[in-house]
């Protein structure tokens, strides 16, 4: 989405509220809403269209709360409360803590404590449990689905019924079984059983020579851990508010994950790379998407108004991986995207550029993303856990009447 599409006029904002303009000026001088100068017309102001639509949601609800209700479910206001992850005026906070900060040093181990709420004497041996597949089942697995993301989503259900400690749902259970979760979706995906941090196994098994990419992946693990109430994570709230297990809370929320609206948009940034080909071609390829009616993948976020500061953080280690011709390519999709659409880099275009400057394999980006995010599906079925409650809203029928 163009930059300028997260900014209205004064025009424009008196309208969606269905107020003077006097009476927006009011909004902003209580602090309601923000502003800021126009490009080029200092006399002019633009208003953050985030702020608008909250407050003409807050207006809804008071009038017709049925409607609220449902644009919640699309960018609106929030649905759930959570303590896990805030954003707020262009930053994300993981329960407090400032996540650019934590993913300078933080593994996603020590993030998943952190998320979960590990207690300080569980922590020294929360990672050093077992698998809980043998070598030799994940072997024969390994026949029948060679690619990583479909051999989690076949042994995900296989685990969890050998894992009978699972269906114990208590907090300190689950965080164990978590932690368990944690260390055979390692396995899987790096090709062995390994009780370093994880960071540590995929460079091992991806990048063995380039020891400068374990930081790379531990800052991308990281920054993917959790978004707040995302798809996938609204998906695995709904099964853990069923009382499904762990392992059946991260299949439901990986199977969401992989829709090319989410997680998958890594694969089509993947795509737009591949068909650039050239740094000179840039231009003309989101050009020729754009001639085409398509939406170009890799740029802009509806909740950061001045770029995703995940992207910021990961594009910094890929122009420093010293990979020159890979961070030309990066450079120019970044600066055509940024012409054409008026837009910044998100997190799907920030880890496709970190796996070719690091010389990750083709699916390292998803399978950074859907490991990371597996610590945040699990923080969040705690917390449903403990709420206790089904997630079970009601349909708007618009079907034929009855006959």
């Amino acid at each position: 989405m163009p930059a300028d599409q997260y900014r209205l006029t004064a025009e424009a904002a008196a309208d969606a509220l269905g107020v003077t303009k006097a009476t927006l000026y009011a909004y902003t001088s209580r602090g309601q809403l923000r502003s800021e100068p126009a490009p080029g017309q200092p006399r002019e102001r633009r208003y953050y269209r985030q702020d608008v639509e909250r407050l003409r949601e807050r207006k809804e609800m008071r009038w017709d709360p049925a409607k609220a209700a449902s644009r919640g479910l699309h960018w609106g206001s929030p649905v759930l409360e959570s303590g896990i992850t805030l954003i707020q005026n262009g930053k994300l906070y993981y329960r407090g803590q400032d996540v650019l900060k934590l993913a300078e040093t933080a593994t996603l181990e020590q993030t998943a404590e952190l998320l979960w709420a590990a207690e300080e004497a569980e922590r020294p041996r929360l990672f050093a449990q077992t698998g809980v597949l043998s070598a030799g089942v994940l072997a024969r697995l390994r026949t029948c689905a060679r690619d990583p993301l479909t051999l989690m989503q076949t042994a995900l259900p296989m685990a969890g019924a050998a894992d009978l400690k699972s269906y114990d749902l208590r907090p300190a259970a689950v965080r164990q079984t978590g932690a368990r979760i944690r260390r055979f979706l390692t396995t899987i995906v790096a090709g062995r059983d390994t009780q370093a941090p994880i960071h540590l196994a995929l460079q091992a098994a991806w990048a063995p020579k380039k020891t400068a990419a374990a930081n790379a992946i531990r800052t991308a693990l990281v920054l993917s851990a959790d978004h707040e109430l995302n798809v996938s994570a609204f998906a695995a709230r709904c099964a853990a508010s069923a009382q499904a297990s762990p392992y059946d809370v991260v299949s439901a929320a990986m199977a969401t994950l992989k829709g090319s609206l989410h997680g998958g948009a890594t694969e089509r940034v993947s795509s737009l790379f591949a068909e650039t080909e050239t740094p000179s071609r840039a231009r003309a390829v989101l050009a020729n998407r754009l001639r085409r009616g398509e939406r170009i993948p890799g740029f802009g976020h509806p909740l950061y108004s001045t770029g995703d500061p995940r992207a910021t953080a990961l594009l910094r280690l890929a122009e420093a991986s010293g990979n020159r011709a890979e961070w030309r390519m990066v450079r120019s999709l970044w600066k055509a995207g940024a012409e054409l659409l008026h837009d910044l880099p998100n997190l799907d275009f920030a880890l496709v550029a970190v796996a070719r400057t690091y010389g990750l394999p083709e699916r390292a980006p998803f399978l950074m993303f859907a490991l990371g995010r597996t610590v945040g599906w699990l923080a969040h079925a705690m917390e449903q856990y403990a709420d206790g409650n089904l997630i079970r809203p009601r349909a708007r029928y618009t079907g034929p009447a009855p006959g």
